[in-house]
């Protein structure tokens, strides 16, 4: 904070004016902030559809640079975790603001798994959906319902009741997410395995089977913590706004991070890396790629190359590099040959090479990538949004408890008014 100021000069058409100051905000990184909160008491306030100039809140979690393709979860670049860290300790930084040491670690490993069943009476609560409905309809519902079966982590105002809700959901959703994937193709649901880590559980719950014992691949385990750990967080995006909106009314967290998972089932957020499949059904063969790259060049052309560019990164993402390695490992244990990852690996030298490309920055990003290794484990489709969801949990549950641990303000927005004026009721015979 400073005494920086900025003067806002307000016309008003007949030769009068008002120069309203406003505190100039600096954090500890990225642009400075206007604080326009003194206007809506001087008559005025702010127009800014979806958001995009405006900061919602304060936090001290993640800082992304577009420009300059950076990200940092409490100051750590994402490029450094992701080789040297995992997801669950990537968790714990993002709730407590610093690395944990051993002593932390294992405690808090330990406690995780020790949530990762979920009540009984929930494995009945699936049979109330159809065996068609979508995964992530599924999840809203579940996870939703969390509060009614954990009462006694439902109090915002303690402490206490906020860290055993965070642990349970961190641990809980990569089961709900494999029952909801079970349930769609009606296998019976696995219990979770604490012997295993938290990518290799999720693996075990999501294609072993009662029978047999789950044989995981220590290279697709790996590469299932790094695609949690690089959707960990990502700043202030609409799904975590809508975590911090609804926790503004001091709802509940499980119903909080509901509303994520409602917010990020949107295939403008969410479902990107599912757009990347479809794309490349859609192109369907080699021979066709050629075609598709003329088309996306046009500028007429209405078709788009899903999972390259960013809205965010104007540059470059930072995740890209570490989920281009994990997907190359994962073509090379597996040794799957399949059409479309072949138009995938074609896509990928095209964009890396070609000058359109390169002059656009359309690199391709986290989704691409995270695209063609859920699609080579043989994961449908219609659970990409869901796995997205299991890695952002930790995000949400981080910005809303760093609200709800703070002062904070419900949410209320106002609006631009463009209806019609005052008027009078019309009976129904003069209508």
């Amino acid at each position: 904070m400073t005494d920086k100021k900025a003067t806002l000069t307000i016309n008003h058409g007949d030769g009068t004016r008002d120069n309203v100051d406003l505190p100039l905000l600096e954090g500890t990184l990225g642009p400075d902030v206007i604080n326009v909160g003194s206007l809506t008491g001087k008559g005025y306030f702010t127009y800014d559809p979806g958001f995009t100039s405006t900061a919602s809140c304060e936090s001290k979690i993640t800082f992304i640079d577009g420009d300059k393709g950076i990200l940092l979860h409490r100051g750590y670049p994402i490029e450094q975790l992701a080789e040297h860290s995992d997801y669950l300790e990537t968790c714990y930084l993002l709730l407590y603001g610093e690395l944990p040491d051993s002593t932390q670690k294992d405690e808090f490993f330990t406690t995780v798994r020790h949530h990762t069943m979920v009540h009984e009476q929930i494995r009945t609560f699936f049979n109330g959906f159809r065996r068609d409905a979508h995964p992530m309809a599924i999840m809203c519902g579940v996870v939703g319902a969390l509060s009614a079966f954990y009462h006694d982590s439902t109090d915002i105002s303690d402490p206490h009741h906020r860290t055993v809700a965070a642990y349970r959901l961190i641990a809980k959703m990569p089961t709900i997410a494999a029952m909801s994937y079970k349930f769609s193709i009606g296998q019976p649901f696995m219990y979770p395995d604490n012997s295993l880590d938290y990518a290799a559980n999720f693996l075990h719950m999501m294609f072993g089977n009662p029978c047999e014992s789950s044989k995981i691949s220590p290279t697709i385990a790996r590469a299932m913590d790094r695609i949690f750990l690089l959707h960990a967080d990502h700043e202030q995006n609409a799904s975590t706004s809508t975590v911090r909106l609804a926790g503004s009314s001091q709802a509940n967290p499980f119903a909080c991070i509901a509303a994520g998972i409602a917010a990020l089932w949107g295939p403008s957020h969410g479902g990107a890396n599912e757009a990347v499949v479809k794309m490349l059904e859609e192109i369907g063969s080699v021979d066709r790629i050629n075609e598709f790259v003329a088309r996306a060049k046009d500028k007429n052309d209405s078709f788009r190359l899903m999972g390259f560019g960013h809205r965010v990164y104007k540059n470059f993402d930072p995740r890209a590099k570490v989920m281009k390695q994990a997907a190359d490992e994962v073509l090379a244990e597996l040794g799957i040959e399949d059409e479309m990852l072949e138009i995938a690996k074609r896509l990928e030298e095209i964009a890396l090479g070609d000058d359109y490309f390169i002059e656009k920055k359309l690199y391709p990003n986290v989704d691409f990538y995270s695209g063609i290794i859920l699609k080579a484990l043989g994961i449908p489709t219609s659970m990409f949004t869901v796995i997205f969801a299991v890695g952002r949990t930790v995000g949400w549950i981080a910005h809303w408890n760093e609200m709800i641990s703070g002062s904070y303000r419900i949410g209320r927005p106002r609006q631009l008014y463009t209806g019609y004026s005052n008027r009078d009721f019309t009976p129904m015979d003069q209508r």
